[in-house]
């Protein structure tokens, strides 16, 4: 038996069927209005997991079979979308908001008040690709996720390729949460006495934030998606408060927001272009919202109008937090607050638990295809002590990176120009080129391959950039 275990984890990373993970394909459940109808469209959908294996038919029969599969698709698709344009627009913005918001004060300071020409412009970009994924799908009405994508356009080692960056993505950002876990849990206990024999060897960080995962780590045993949905909801609404907590900051003056604002820090731009693209991340669920639209021909403007609230949100918390705190302010927005203040206090909880409703979404799609899997002679119950296991793992394992690593700032910027940049701009760009080539002018071929290389660019010196002050910092640390 466990060696068939041992198999199914090898296929993890490039499953054949249609199944294969849509990174937080759970995430538009947790994270939006109607997260409970879509998350389950998405893992039961048995009637699409033939349609990426390859034919050995002749081409009538196989002509035959495209038929009786686009008309179930149709009339699966007419069952299963649901989502109004205004759905569809909350679902988009409540996806989009999370960590970024903590971290475009500190990228506003640090590049200088030009750099929000820079988030903007990140901003208009990420729209525009995320219509390219739409294009994309109309082409290929069988592709269902990110990963099908990624295959009908580059074939398997499309779709290795997109597995890859997904689950790394899933894996630096929870590393991310659970420094942020950490930092804001010593500001909340500041001052506290902890005194147990047992924990004797760990830091009294170390022990408040292995309490607050192990805390979060029953939910990753959690089967039930709609459990799921309910835990992680509370994410936008941490992100609301947190927005709120700032903006009272500034109107009732408990800070008087008398800083200027640097104009330009142009050696600081690689790092912080990190920062601002990783705050639009979520590119890898759009397929997911695509289908679940009564209406897909207007996802274009759902794109438009979801990206323009997030952009004016994430511009207007940069400016408030860098004109209050001027170069003092915290990679997190909320450890520059003055902690003696009830605001600051509600600030800091909510951040505290905007990780702990993470972990289970973010583990969702890896736990589904894990259990996918698993040979079917395995029993439920085994399969769930299985999944609940190696979640079980792996958060311990980030735990440890994340104290080991206790830089939110760099980690943060080098998970958005390692991995978010390629999901966010180059793939989109790369897939809609080599789906539609020699079907666009040379207009819009120009601007997709300009971007594309301007994506590339942007990653490759983002991550040396954020890379360098990471190794840095480790050195202080350990030299002090």
């Amino acid at each position: 038996m466990w060696n068939q275990i041992r198999k199914s984890f090898r296929k993890l990373l490039c499953p054949e069927s249609a199944d294969c993970l849509s990174h937080r394909s759970i995430q538009v459940a947790s994270e939006s209005v109607h997260g409970e109808k879509l998350a389950p469209q998405r893992v039961t959908c048995d009637a699409c997991v033939e349609e990426n294996k390859g034919s050995k038919c002749d081409h009538d029969t196989q002509d035959l079979k495209s038929a009786v599969v686009n008309e179930a698709e149709i009339e699966h698709h007419t069952d299963q979308a649901n989502s109004s344009f205004a759905h569809s627009v909350i679902n988009m913005v409540g996806m989009l908001i999370g960590l970024g918001q903590l971290s475009t004060p500190y990228a506003l300071e640090n590049g200088g008040w030009v750099s929000a020409f820079l988030l903007a412009g990140l901003g208009v970009i990420c729209a525009y690709t995320s219509h390219l994924l739409g294009k994309c799908l109309a082409k290929s009405p069988k592709s269902r996720s990110y990963t099908d994508i990624g295959q009908h356009a580059f074939g398997s080692n499309g779709r290795f390729l997109a597995a890859t960056f997904i689950y790394l993505e899933i894996f630096m950002a929870l590393v991310s949460y659970t420094i942020s876990l950490h930092d804001n849990l010593i500001t909340v206990f500041a001052g506290t006495q902890l005194r147990l024999p047992i924990w004797a060897k760990l830091y009294k960080s170390q022990l408040l934030t292995l309490t607050g995962v192990l805390v979060a780590l029953p939910s990753l045993w959690l089967r039930d998606l709609s459990s799921i949905s309910f835990l992680s909801s509370g994410g936008i609404l941490m992100s609301i408060v947190i927005f709120t907590s700032v903006a009272c900051t500034a109107i009732f003056q408990v800070v008087k927001a008398n800083h200027s604002i640097p104009a330009l820090h142009l050696h600081k731009i690689p790092a912080i272009s990190g920062l601002y693209i990783f705050s639009y991340a979520g590119h890898i669920v759009f397929p997911d919202l695509y289908k679940s639209m009564k209406d897909p021909s207007k996802f274009t403007m759902v794109s438009i109008v979801s990206f323009a609230s997030v952009t004016a949100l994430y511009a207007s918390l940069a400016f408030m937090g860098a004109r209050l705190f001027g170069p003092e302010v915290s990679s997190q927005i909320t450890l520059s607050m003055p902690r003696h203040h009830i605001i600051t206090k509600i600030a800091l909880w909510a951040t505290v638990l905007t990780p702990m409703t993470k972990y289970a979404l973010e583990f969702a799609p890896f736990a589904i295809q894990l259990e996918h899997n698993l040979p079917n002679s395995i029993s439920s119950r085994t399969k769930t002590v299985i999944r609940g296991t190696v979640g079980s793992f792996l958060l311990l394992l980030i735990l440890a990176l994340a104290l080991s690593v206790p830089y939110f700032e760099h980690v943060l910027s080098l998970t958005g120009s390692l991995v978010s940049v390629s999901i966010c701009i180059v793939f989109p760009c790369a897939f809609y080129i080599k789906l539609s080539w020699g079907q666009i002018s040379k207009p819009v071929l120009t601007l997709n391959v300009i971007l594309l290389v301007f994506g590339l660019l942007l990653g490759v010196f983002g991550t040396i950039s954020s890379s360098k002050l990471l190794i840095t910092s480790l050195e202080r640390a350990r030299h002090t």
